[in-house]
């Protein structure tokens, strides 16, 4: 793979992480599209290091204010709450909405990255889980709910949703925006919190990952794969939060439609 493969696939990873739009479905497409080389375990994990960076980066001030205002004062005297953004044991509500992913990555990671690969069953979720976004926002258009009216219970049942993101084509940040305006979250905050909640997930899939990272010698490819991403992923961050305050999901839907026409049509010519 050469630099600029490396930076396409980790642009392509960083919009398609936080867009609703599944990452999976266009690391899956693209380089058939291009004919480009297998890049690999070292570069896999260079791109997910890459949107951690940009959550971390993006939301520093949240993180910050989650770790001293939530975190500590759980275990310390509670203060009012009504002035922060977040709820009292939000760190905790992240970790516990973690759990359902974790253990479903940890169980069925294999299949995912071998038999879940089936481009007919990436259209299909990239189509029913896209019409399911669309249909949910259409009728919860008026969400007024903010991310302080989250508890455990709903944060459990987004976390989830998030489990059900191991098949390729699903959308981690699709299903879970999904499930938080189900939830009565406005669209703004169903953002946010999908975003917040994918640091853990995504830091604990590196983690895991990391001696594999360094066996592999990652070299300037792998460097520049992991910036691409987090550049790229930042302003996807930026962009979404803004363009859902005065804007519906409906584009992606047709966007996502769109993605599995042309890969089912490229399935059936191969």
């Amino acid at each position: 793979m050469n630099l600029w493969q490396s930076i396409f696939l980790g642009i392509t990873q960083g919009l398609t992480e936080f867009l609703p739009i599944s990452s999976s479905g266009h690391l899956v497409l693209f380089p058939y599209l291009f004919n480009f080389p297998d890049p690999g375990l070292a570069f896999d994990v260079a791109l997910h290091l890459g949107t951690l960076l940009a959550i971390l980066t993006y939301f520093w001030k949240d993180w910050v204010e989650i770790f001293q205002k939530t975190f500590f004062s759980s275990f310390f005297q509670k203060k009012d709450s009504s002035i922060y953004d977040y709820p009292p044991h939000f760190f905790w509500v992240i970790i516990f909405a973690t759990i359902p992913g974790a253990l479903i990555g940890l169980i069925f990671n294999d299949l995912a990255e071998n038999f879940f690969r089936n481009p007919y069953l990436i259209a299909g979720n990239l189509f029913f889980f896209g019409w399911l976004l669309y249909l949910v926002d259409n009728k919860k258009k008026n969400n007024v709910s903010k991310i302080s009216s989250l508890n455990f219970n709903n944060s459990f049942l987004i976390g989830l949703s998030q489990a059900i993101a191991i098949l390729p084509g699903v959308s981690r940040s699709g299903i879970t925006i999904t499930s938080g305006l189900s939830l009565g979250l406005d669209r703004k905050n169903a953002a946010r919190f999908s975003f917040l909640l994918s640091a853990p997930i995504i830091f604990g899939a590196t983690f895991f990952k990391f001696q594999s990272f360094f066996a592999s010698s990652p070299g300037l490819v792998e460097i520049i794969g992991i910036f691409s991403s987090a550049i790229s992923g930042f302003l996807a961050i930026s962009f979404l939060l803004k363009f859902v305050e005065k804007n519906n999901y409906k584009i992606f839907f047709w966007y996502r439609l769109t993605l599995a026409i042309i890969i089912i049509i490229i399935s059936l010519t191969k």
